[in-house]
């Protein structure tokens, strides 16, 4: 998918710079195994609501010329004047500048899902083998961090004179609140005991529902991960096209989120199925009954 594509290179240009060479190719491994989903959908968004600007611009120049064509249609012996349109069209730069948008979407995804695997398997923790292979996953274990702090703060970096900043702010915020709380969550199902989420606590009267409960919560905060980015993503693209976000793409954001849970799939199977792509349909064809998410102004 060549959108795809576009915001890969983006990212990785965004990146070209990183040093040492090992912690280089450790972020552009990171980069060419993500699933690009958050990028294109902000490249989707961008490109619906200039659709949507650019057809309600043209419908006013063209409201307006033929209220002239009313009014002067005497003094022209008929003749009506030239129509003319002032509705906008994304020149290159400006797509160049969208995409680069959308790249900063991604790398800040690819940064917090890096932590987050970080986090729930502590590599330190559990070593394997002798001091030597300790050593190289501890030091392993070092340039992750390092690759992840890198990729958030180069996303940062493409979004910071964006409408969308305050946004990506709150999404990493948001994330620092719920893995803090995964981890209570988690800690107090410990201390119920016998949690397992994949336990049927009819068959098994020895699962602790309580326990269970609270792991099931500590699931449904990781995956507000992936719903945070793509409501940025979202925002992104109506900023960088000028726009507010539309409701209804909001709810594409919402739909894709529930659908995903914490791990998106290639970009095909979201952006290139039989539907119409996001960026073809009415953006007054929405409902208004989205979840509210913890990045919302």
């Amino acid at each position: 998918m060549e959108t795809a594509d576009n915001c890969r290179r983006a990212a990785f240009e965004a990146v070209a710079d990183v040093e040492p060479p090992r912690l280089h190719t450790l972020v552009e491994s990171v980069l060419d195994e993500a699933s690009m989903v958050p990028g294109v959908l902000a490249l989707e968004s961008a490109a619906a609501v200039t659709t949507e600007a650019n057809a309600n611009a043209a419908a006013n120049a063209n409201a307006k010329a033929n209220a002239k064509t009313s009014a002067s249609a005497a003094s022209t012996n008929g003749q009506p004047p030239l129509e003319q349109s002032d509705a906008s069209t994304v020149g290159a730069d400006d797509f160049d500048g969208i995409v680069t948008h959308a790249a900063g979407v991604q790398l800040i995804y690819e940064g917090l899902r890096l932590t987050r695997a970080l986090a729930h398997d502590e590599p330190w923790t559990d070593p394997i083998g002798g001091p030597e292979t300790e050593t190289d996953a501890d030091t392993e274990a070092d340039l992750e961090i390092l690759a992840a702090d890198i990729l958030v703060a180069r996303g940062f970096y493409l979004l910071s004179r964006t409408e969308a900043a305050n946004t990506a702010v709150r999404t990493v915020q948001s994330f620092g609140r719920d893995q803090t709380r995964r981890e209570d969550l988690l800690d107090e199902a410990a201390d119920d005991g016998d949690a397992d989420t994949d336990v049927d606590t009819d068959a098994n009267p020895s699962a602790n529902p309580n326990a269970d409960d609270r792991v099931e919560r500590a699931a449904e905060l990781d995956a507000n991960l992936e719903r945070d980015v793509l409501e940025l993503a979202v925002r992104t693209g109506a900023a960088a096209a000028g726009e507010a976000p539309p409701p209804r793409l909001l709810s594409v954001a919402d739909d894709i989120a529930t659908q995903v849970g914490t791990s998106f799939p290639p970009v095909e199977e979201c952006f290139e199925g039989p539907d119409t792509p996001i960026s073809d349909c009415s953006l007054e064809d929405h409902t208004t009954d989205r979840a509210t998410s913890a990045t919302d102004p």
